[in-house]
């Protein structure tokens, strides 16, 4: 068998075949992988949602609709027991995280005040800014009324205690769940 003689020609063919068979088994694992990570998000959002409103029996995936933020549009689900609302679980953003952008679903009661809050994505700094899935953190938020308490750190002026060396990360959360409360206010009373 006669060895083909490297020419410029034989590299690009052999560099535009292997491209191209790399890219089609990525897209083909990608296809393959993108209802069971839909399916999981979807049950991490459900999950989130019984973690923030107090005892329902409707199915507020159901019932979701969407208000306007400064970030666009936030998905809102109505928790209600007995057809009478007992809270609303809001999907938040913030863009201001250290890392990036940081999700948040936030419980909302009827009179405004905030029941729980939880984290659904974040990119922050292991044992760092991540502290702010802890209760230690995020408890602080519990039966807070925005209309009556600034949610920003001590050192702005509020009522929120800072994650030791995680102030940014800290300010971000401050940030989502206010967003979640104006956008509620605003437009979200359903």
């Amino acid at each position: 068998m006669a060895k083909k003689e490297s020419s410029f020609k034989n590299m690009v063919i052999t560099l535009l075949v292997v491209t191209v068979l790399a890219s089609s088994a990525l897209a083909y694992i990608n296809e393959l992988t993108k209802g069971p990570i839909e399916e999981a998000k979807l049950k991490a959002k459900l999950e989130a949602i019984g973690k923030v409103v107090p005892e329902f029996n409707n199915n507020p995936s159901e019932e979701m609709y969407t208000i306007q933020s400064d970030l666009g549009e936030l998905e809102c689900y109505p928790a209600k027991q007995s057809d009478k609302l007992v809270g609303t679980a809001i999907s938040t953003l913030t863009k201001l995280g250290f890392s990036g952008t940081i999700r948040i679903m936030v419980g909302i009661s009827p009179e405004g005040k905030i029941i729980n809050s939880v984290v659904l994505e974040h990119s922050e700094t292991p044992g760092l800014g991540s502290k702010m899935t802890q209760a230690k953190f995020k408890d602080q938020f519990k039966n807070l009324d925005p209309a009556k308490e600034e949610l920003k750190v001590t050192k702005d002026g509020g009522v929120i205690d800072a994650i030791t060396a995680s102030t940014i990360t800290s300010r971000a959360y401050c940030d989502a769940v206010q967003r979640a409360y104006n956008a509620y206010r605003k437009g979200g009373l359903k």
